[in-house]
């Protein structure tokens, strides 16, 4: 039996859903949500302030503050108040509700913008905002998840081991997309394995993380509307992006057999899915990451009259079908194989990420 005296001691690192009994497809979700913070996000948000301890950024009179779409938000939250720090959240309208009041509850101040960016999207806004605070006082401490390598270590050091403890015969690893913290640790990792692993990327349609057209997204979690500096795409192989309509068939579908995930999980087992009925084959070992639970989603994905409002009164209609809901269907342009080494430049000059006085 564990005993902590921390919050953020204590995360469950071994449970593995196996869904084949809902989707008819072998796939172990491993569940990253049973921890006190509710998310993957506790992984880096642990590393990352962690670092700053130990670089002495933090100090007695200091301010932590970071952008963040909710989980990470929570997190810090949760680590801010056992660890007597002060933490500002700078969130936007995507954020859930329920999220913005837990953070309130573990004494966290919580901004939300609401007007677009110098880049014309919530997150630039968001990024300005935490800018503008920092070059005001200096006793704020930005963590920047989007440019911080402790963000992706985490997952090179935890997550990406505790799979293969379980999966020695790992064949194809899918991995949501936001700031590509768990992705970049993750593929680092498995790149260095005794054995090729697949990484395919999942992201949400309106995302521009790997180019594209911007576009709406209302379910907060995976997705960006700025490029992650984070992304190396070389240790990417293939990329899925899935519309948010999928996301919430897909979070039903689960809840209908007595699982409530998250957004940003069921817009990774929508991905996965469709890329196993694609490639026809049953014999892969598969595994993907589910970052979240689904109570933060109460008055959202799983609120009927919020859904009807925002995709229309058939959005489940589609999912009435168990058997077909998941037929192979043509690859869509937005699903792009990768070759293994490609590796593409990064120019970062005017990066609205860069923190202020870092080169």
């Amino acid at each position: 039996m564990p005993v902590i005296s921390a919050p953020h001691a204590f995360n469950e690192p071994q449970l593995f859903v196996d869904l084949r009994s809902i989707f008819g497809r072998s796939l172990f979700l491993k569940c990253e949500g049973f921890n006190f913070a509710g998310s993957i996000k506790l992984k880096a948000a642990v590393e990352m302030v962690e670092a700053a301890e130990r670089e002495g950024l933090i100090k007695p009179s200091s301010i932590l503050v970071e952008s963040s779409s909710g989980n990470l938000g929570v997190a810090l939250s949760m680590i801010a108040a056992s660890k007597g720090y002060r933490f500002l959240c700078v969130t936007d309208s995507r954020c859930n509700l329920s999220t913005r009041l837990l953070m309130e509850a573990l004494g966290s101040r919580v901004h939300t913008v609401a007007d677009l960016g110098t880049n014309g999207g919530l997150l630039s806004a968001r990024i300005d905002h935490v800018r503008a605070l920092c070059a005001s006082d200096n006793r704020y401490v930005w963590l920047s998840q989007y440019t911080n390598p402790s963000n992706w270590q985490a997952h090179y050091r935890k997550t990406a081991p505790e799979i293969a403890q379980y999966f020695p015969d790992l064949d194809v690893l899918f991995v949501g997309a936001g700031t590509t913290g768990t992705l970049m640790g993750c593929a680092r990792y498995f790149r260095q394995w005794h054995r090729p692993v697949r990484i395919v990327a999942v992201d949400t349609a309106g995302s521009v993380i790997f180019g594209g057209a911007p576009g709406r997204r209302l379910i907060p979690g995976l997705g960006m509307s700025l490029r992650p500096p984070l992304l190396d795409e070389s240790y990417v192989d293939e990329v899925i992006h899935v519309e948010e309509t999928d996301t919430v068939r897909a979070c039903h579908r689960l809840a209908g057999r007595g699982f409530l995930f998250g957004g940003s999980t069921g817009t990774v087992v929508s991905g996965a899915m469709r890329w196993l009925t694609e490639h026809g084959s049953d014999d892969l070992t598969a595994v993907a990451i589910a970052p979240d639970l689904g109570e933060r989603y109460l008055d959202t994905i799983y609120q009927f009259n919020w859904l009807r409002d925002v995709y229309g009164e058939d959005v489940l209609e589609a999912d009435a079908t168990a058997d077909s809901s998941w037929a192979a269907k043509p690859e869509p342009a937005s699903h792009r194989r990768r070759p293994r080494h490609h590796r593409q430049a990064h120019d970062t000059d005017g990066d609205p990420y860069r923190r202020p006085g870092k080169a």
